[in-house]
């Protein structure tokens, strides 16, 4: 790989915003020979697997599951290092219990056999099914993730191609659809369809492709890093700086600048002006046409389509610390899932209808089992996540008034896992998706960016290359692939296939875009 001088103007890229989207295209343009600077409003790098520090506690702000460990490898691997070297990585077994009201669970593991005996156990007549299922997420793995993942799809024909298959898949048909022609257990419809939840997705309306997903996690398994995803950030922003880039932390970019239909650089609130030929917004996407090109006009990312738009579901999340009970709650594992007694009765309330119910299921993390730098000797670090409405809905939820009213349904909730927890509680934080859109600058407090349907995927998703100024790319959750830190870290992957050696710069990325 050909290295440029620093004073050459065309090897200069700017990435906006350091999360794991971020991190990884500077990585990949620093394997390519660019001189990369990014820019995050953040004082930690990470985006949203960023971090908070307070009384002796680490809270991991948001992925806390690290599957298909041999992206981050690969990644590592363009840039001359090895992954293993930088981050512990520690297989999860079992991988999360499922908890129903009546008492019944369900535990994920990676064996076969092991899981066959817990279809079983729940529910003897749907183990032929689990197997068919099984399948299932095989062929679509092979279809969608091998096949589209890492792959660019700006271009239409790279959709339409592969739509003859996806209806041999039946693609149309959601997960939760597909769920139930496997499954006559209500309870093993829900532990095999709720997955698109982690990355923002109604498993009632989102394709029956995530089926892949429990594929992912029964063939690479289920990890947790060592120091959380804090630590992959980290290592990234290390690699990064080794390269010779530049990150800039507690800086926000204002505005990407567009001169005849090319981008010149950034300018940053409070005005300072960035010059570079090639950004990289890792803003969300939604933020990066309406607001960062709000000067410029914009021949497919309107404003009034944007608004059209189906967006993830926001999130209300608790991290608290807890004093004395590091051998308490033995049965409570890393992660736990707790169902309420609705499933897609809670579901439409939370996309259709924009409610905040009073039923709610949880996702209950508790690293500190795993990993003891995350709380003080003896105590526990918990995180505990509900799905509620984004704000963009007719009737927008207000938090101001229902936050501490939430909150309190919550706990009551928690009690049933961790009884007794309150009476413990050392220290807390609370995100609501008013802090979603706050912090990380997420249209309608969204905790995903756009919603992954079918008609919102691929070729139908802001493109990771620009049609609104040569120059501009996208990565992260807005663009393809979508969510999910695979996905995030996949679009870097798009990108430096997108985006040709520093050396040819000029005509190349005029060509790229044509």
């Amino acid at each position: 790989m050909i290295s440029l001088s620093p004073l050459n103007p065309s090897s200069h890229a700017i990435v906006i915003g350091a999360g794991l989207g971020g991190l990884a295209s500077a990585m990949r343009l620093g394997a390519k020979g660019y001189r990369v600077t990014v820019l995050d409003k953040l004082d930690e790098v990470g985006g949203r697997g960023s971090s908070i520090s307070q009384d002796g506690h680490r809270f991991d702000l948001g992925p806390t599951i690290i599957t298909v460990p041999q992206v981050y490898e690969d990644l590592w691997r363009a840039c001359g290092r090895d992954f293993k070297d930088d981050i512990d990585l520690r297989p999860m077994d079992p991988f999360y219990e499922v908890r129903w009201p009546d008492g019944s669970t369900f535990t994920a593991r990676q064996d076969t056999a092991a899981m066959e005996a817990e279809v079983a156990r729940l529910s003897p007549r749907d183990v032929k099914g689990y197997r068919k299922f099984l399948e299932d997420g095989r062929k679509r793995y092979v279809v969608g993730f091998e096949g589209m993942v890492a792959k660019p799809m700006h271009k239409l024909w790279d959709t339409l191609k592969v739509l003859p298959t996806f209806g041999v898949l039946r693609a149309d048909r959601s997960i939760l659809g597909l769920a139930k022609r496997r499954f006559k257990d209500e309870r093993l419809r829900m532990a095999m369809s709720f997955h698109p939840l982690f990355i923002g997705g109604d498993p009632m309306h989102v394709t029956s492709m995530y089926a892949l997903v429990g594929y992912l996690e029964k063939q690479f398994g289920v990890h947790y890093a060592m120091g959380g995803v804090q630590a992959i950030a980290n290592a990234m922003g290390s690699v990064v700086r080794a390269q010779g880039g530049t990150v800039r932390l507690g800086v926000e970019v204002d505005e990407i600048e567009v001169k005849n239909g090319a981008v010149q650089g950034v300018r940053l609130v409070g005005g300072e002006q960035l010059i570079a030929p090639l950004v990289v917004s890792n803003a969300d996407a939604g933020h990066t046409y309406s607001r960062l090109m709000r000067n410029h006009g914009r021949k497919r990312w309107t404003d009034a389509k944007l608004k059209r738009k189906r967006w993830s579901m926001g999130l209300f999340v608790w991290y608290f610390g807890t004093k004395g009970t590091r051998g308490k709650w033995a049965d409570v594992g890393h992660h736990t899932i707790t169902n309420a007694p609705r499933y897609e009765g809670l579901l439409k309330d939370i996309f259709i209808k924009g409610k905040l119910s009073d039923d709610m299921s949880l996702y209950i993390h508790r690293p500190s089992v795993t990993d003891p730098s995350v709380a003080p000797a003896g105590d526990d670090t918990f995180y505990v996540l509900s799905p509620v409405p984004h704000l963009g809905h007719e009737t927008p939820v207000d938090w101001s008034k229902e936050m501490a009213v939430y909150k309190e349904k919550v706990a009551a909730e928690i009690d049933k896992t961790i009884p007794g927890f309150r009476e413990h509680l050392s220290t807390e934080v609370v995100f609501t998706p008013e802090d979603f859109r706050d912090r990380y600058l997420s249209p309608n407090g969204s905790g995903f960016s756009l919603e992954p349907r079918i008609l919102q995927s691929a070729w139908f998703r802001p493109h990771n290359i620009s049609e609104e100024a040569r120059g501009l790319f996208l990565v992260g959750a807005g663009t393809h692939p979508g969510a999910g830190v695979p996905g995030v870290v996949s679009s870097a992957e798009v990108l430096a296939k997108l985006v040709p050696d520093a050396v040819a710069v000029p005509d190349a990325l005029k060509v790229a875009a044509e």
